[in-house]
């Protein structure tokens, strides 16, 4: 069984449907309220569990209710948390999103996120030591993102790192990455390009070959390109009815991870086929599709058109 292990943030979604967002110092009614499971980390956590994987997650929660609740969800799906700290002065990361006419507006608490330490992630020196990969976001402070980047690179286990949310990393710590994978923004943003100019193919493209590692980015309907050596390749989307995008880039990523042994032009088509997948039903972690479902889809051979 593959073994992954997962560095990153965890956190409560507390969605609210409206039918507008509200002004400055305005009440409104809403429709309809959820709390839902959520965090990079958790999600990618969560995908790849469900793709087959033995997944350890190295985290922060605080010791309250939303805290006991996320816990017992990553647990009831297989999740090793040993590495998991649990903080009794510490609220857990929640991330408060009105959702109105189809676009959203988002506030993110990182909380027990923000105690995620470099020491923490060298404690896990074992753990990440038998992992068959490793996956990293930005959602977490940067010493331990750091930390876990030259720890995969000292052990010989390839980390993936998601650049997300985006921002400027060191040309050096992506050398020690086995492949980021970000979308055309998060890859402009980690380079530190004009994200103004990003209007053609031509221009990712030229893009993903300055950066100083391989690169697979996303590109939703469109599926994804891809870059070791040489010209970037392209790997068309799937096929589906799309109901709701959000966590198919997590999904995305664990997908990789999961099946990288396989190379990367094959592990690139399992994730399309994952993230396709996961688009087809409405939430982040309730979206993501089981390894039975990823290889029904291939088996099926569709036409790769993209997702409607």
């Amino acid at each position: 069984m593959t073994r992954i292990v997962v560095v990153g943030s965890i956190n409560m979604d507390l969605v609210t449907l409206a039918p507008r967002f509200a002004g400055a110092g305005e009440t409104l009614l809403g429709e309809r309220f959820l709390t839902l499971p959520g965090g990079k980390g958790a999600n990618q956590a969560v995908a790849a569990a469900r793709l087959g994987a033995e997944v350890a997650l190295v985290g922060a929660l605080g010791n309250d209710a939303f805290g006991q609740q996320l816990r017992q969800g990553l647990l009831a799906e297989g999740i090793d948390l040993s590495h998991t700290r649990q903080l009794d002065d510490c609220a857990s990361g929640t991330a408060s999103i009105t959702v109105a006419g189809g676009e959203n507006q988002i506030v993110v608490v990182p909380a027990a996120n923000a105690r995620v330490t470099a020491t923490q992630v060298e404690r896990a020196h074992a753990l990440i030591a038998r992992a068959d990969a490793v996956l990293v976001q930005l959602e977490i402070p940067l010493p331990a993102v750091e930390a876990t980047l030259r720890l995969g690179q000292r052990l010989g286990v390839p980390v993936i790192l998601n650049p997300a949310p985006a921002q400027p990393l060191p040309p050096a710590w992506l050398r020690l990455a086995r492949c980021v994978t970000p979308n055309q923004h998060e890859l402009a943003t980690l380079l530190g390009a004009d994200r103004t100019d990003l209007t053609a193919p031509e221009d990712f493209r030229a893009l993903m070959q300055r950066a100083p590692c391989p690169v697979v980015l996303t590109r939703g309907a469109e599926g994804a390109w891809y870059r070791e050596q040489g010209a970037p390749i392209q790997q068309p989307g799937f096929r589906v009815e799309a109901v709701d995008s959000t966590g198919a880039g997590d999904t995305f990523s664990a997908a990789l991870a999961v099946f990288l042994a396989q190379g990367l032009p094959l592990a690139v088509r399992q994730a399309c086929a994952a993230a396709a997948l996961s688009v087809g039903r409405l939430g982040a972690q309730a979206g993501m599709p089981r390894q039975a479902e990823v290889a029904a889809l291939l088996a099926r051979q569709e036409t790769p058109a993209g997702w409607r």
